[in-house]
């Protein structure tokens, strides 16, 4: 199988797909399955962009609302993860994973799903160890505190990814682990980015969830962004132990090493996305100590066995299938000769996707509140539907 991984997209969807077709046709090969590593920009229409944190000369449209209205359609399937430059209204939607867009998938604040039989988790967002121990508290609209705080990582995710136990192949964190640069090429990468020395010295240079993820999942390969530089390493985990791949790539400009095609061992294609049984075993268990608070989450009160919610979710899986709900859109979509944001609701869209999800599971919706929520009657698309 070959991937290609890119670093932060910037909704530059347009250029990087035309870079991999380009790519494909002069190599004479066949591009599998795009990741990206995030700052993806799922942005859909104007009123997507007050969500977005970044400076109000850089609110621009860019081009994913193109494939969300289908006007284009990704030429390859795509993988993301959330980084600190999101439409985080609409990836809140899909808090626990799905379709952004047709071809597109979301893998969620926490994830992890099968593409073929290759398996790939990730952690969106950047650590921040003010809002670590917080529950998801933020709500619609977003204040200046809660535009930022939204993004940043929480433990409760954490939490649920550290109970992984079968093998990991690919990883993808936005910002980088703590301490990744003692095992690659340092003296380079301070003569690029000089400023890093400080954070390098103080051990504040990336995730210190990310490390502890890293040492616990030891995935094959793991990719970041974010901090818009390409710098590689080697983690061996132990004496002996299995060895870690770890790549950094920089954001989507000419001349900027953004892109990176790799072969891994893998069964046959044609290749499908399929939720991951461990996963939702593990979702399940987690689910009703959801902290949609600032108080830190208790896990002693996830009182439901792991095993028991790995025989429930195997028997939901064989009975209805494995692949993730149909994408729905939720929102209108940007056009270019009158502006929509007027029309948009400000609370929180319950996606379809979501709720189906979480029926699959047996779970209870707890993205929002009562005084948050808006009629999504005029979606369009059906929640009871799944991806064939």
């Amino acid at each position: 199988m070959k991937i290609a991984v890119e670093g932060c997209m910037h909704g530059d969807l347009d250029n990087v797909y035309a870079s991999l077709l380009h790519l494909q046709e002069v190599e004479k090969m066949k591009i599998d399955l795009l990741i990206c590593c995030g700052d993806f920009q799922a942005v859909r229409n104007e009123k997507d962009l007050e969500s977005l944190n970044v400076p109000p000369k850089y609110r621009t449209m860019n081009s994913f609302w193109k494939y969300y209205s289908g006007e284009k359609a990704a030429p390859f399937p795509t993988i993301f993860i959330g980084g600190n430059h999101e439409a985080s209204n609409y990836l809140w939607e899909l808090y626990y994973g799905g379709w952004a867009a047709p071809q597109i998938y979301f893998l969620g604040f926490a994830g992890i799903v099968k593409f073929g039989n290759v398996r790939i988790g990730g952690l969106s967002g950047i650590y921040k160890q003010n809002d670590y121990y917080s529950g998801h508290y933020e709500k619609l609209p977003y204040n200046e505190h809660d535009i930022r705080s939204i993004y940043h990582v929480r433990e409760y995710d954490v939490h649920k990814l550290m109970q992984v136990q079968e093998p990991i192949d690919i990883f993808l964190s936005h910002d980088w682990p703590v301490g990744i640069t003692d095992y690659g090429n340092v003296e380079n990468l301070l003569r690029h980015k000089s400023y890093f020395e400080k954070e390098i010295m103080e051990g504040t240079l990336g995730s210190r969830a990310a490390t502890d993820l890293m040492a616990k999942l030891r995935p094959s390969y793991w990719f970041s962004a974010h901090l818009h530089c390409k710098f590689s390493a080697l983690v061996q985990h132990g004496d002996g132990g299995p060895l870690t791949k770890f790549l950094a790539l920089d954001k989507c400009l000419p001349g900027r090493n953004f892109l990176q095609v790799f072969e891994i061992e893998s069964a046959p294609g044609p290749y499908d996305l399929h939720y991951d049984e461990e996963w939702l075993a593990i979702t399940k268990k987690f689910n009703p100590i959801f902290p949609r608070t600032r108080m830190r989450a208790n896990f002693s009160d996830a009182k439901l066995h792991i095993e028991e919610c790995r025989q429930f979710v195997r028997s939901k899986l064989q009975a209805q299938g494995s692949k993730p709900f149909e994408f729905v859109q939720t929102a209108p979509c940007h056009n270019s000769s009158r502006s929509v944001a007027n029309n948009i609701p400000t609370g929180h869209c319950r996606n379809p996707q979501t709720e189906a999800f979480l029926q699959l599971l047996g779970l209870q919706y707890c993205l929002d509140t009562s005084t948050e929520t808006h009629d999504l009657s005029q979606s369009s698309g059906s929640f009871v539907s799944r991806g064939e």
